[in-house]
C-alpha cells in the first residue's frame, strides 16, 4: 500500500481533501523516481469504487497529452497495469486495464496474491485501504510523510497496529518515505 499522509496521521482532509499533497517546495527528482520504483515492482493495483474513476481519467490523461510531463513515466505504468476497483454496488466504471470486483474482499484479495506475478500495489481511497488494513491484507505500507498538519480528516487506521520501521527517505520537498512492514 502506499499513500500520502500529513504529519498528524490524516491520509486526506474531513471531506476527503487531498490538496495538502501539492503544498508548494523544492522539487525532488528522487521522490518521483522512488515512486516509479514502487509502481514498477508490481503489476496490480488495488482500488475503490470512490476514487477509480478520476484515478483512471488522470493518468489516462497524462499518458495521452503530456509526453513531456516528469509524471509521464508513472501515467504509463498506471494506464497499463492491472487495475481492479472494489464495489459492493458500481457494476462498470470507465478505465483502461480496469476490472470490476463484487465479491468478498478477504477472498478476493487473498486469491489475487495467491496469483503469480509481481506485488500488488493499493492506493485507495481511504476506507477501501481501512477494510484492506483491518482485514490484514497489506504486507508493505509505504507512507509519504507530507509536511503539513490538517487537525482533522480522513484516517485509515481503526484500531492499534504496530508496525515496523524498514526504510525510511527524506528529500528535498520536505516529504519522507517511510516502508512500514507487519509485526
Amino acid at each position: 500500500m502506499q499513500m500520502q499522509v500529513t504529519l498528524d496521521g490524516f491520509v486526506g482532509g474531513p471531506n476527503g481533501e487531498n490538496d495538502w499533497v501539492f503544498i508548494p517546495g523544492k522539487p525532488d527528482p528522487n521522490a518521483l523516481l522512488d515512486i516509479i520504483e514502487i509502481a514498477d515492482s508490481c503489476d496490480t493495483i488495488l482500488l475503490g469504487r470512490k476514487m477509480t474513476a478520476e484515478f483512471c481519467a488522470h493518468w489516462e490523461n497524462v499518458t495521452d497529452t503530456q509526453p513531456d510531463s516528469p509524471w509521464y513515466p508513472l501515467a504509463q505504468l498506471m494506464v497499463g497495469h492491472r487495475k481492479i476497483a472494489f464495489s459492493r454496488s458500481e457494476t462498470a466504471i470507465p478505465g483502461r486495464n480496469l476490472e470490476l470486483e463484487n465479491g468478498a474482499l478477504a477472498t478476493s484479495v487473498q486469491a489475487l496474491k495467491n496469483q503469480p506475478g509481481k506485488d500488488i500495489l493499493v492506493y485507495g481511497g481511504a476506507n477501501f485501504v481501512s477494510s484492506l488494513i483491518s482485514l490484514n491484507l497489506i504486507d508493505e505500507y509505504y507512507f509519504i510523510i507530507n509536511r503539513v498538519a490538517l487537525g482533522s480528516g480522513l484516517t485509515i487506521f481503526k484500531e492499534r497496529k504496530i508496525l515496523e520501521l524498514e526504510s525510511s527517505k527524506a528529500y528535498l520537498s520536505g516529504k519522507v518515505l517511510n516502508k512500514y512492514v507487519p509485526v
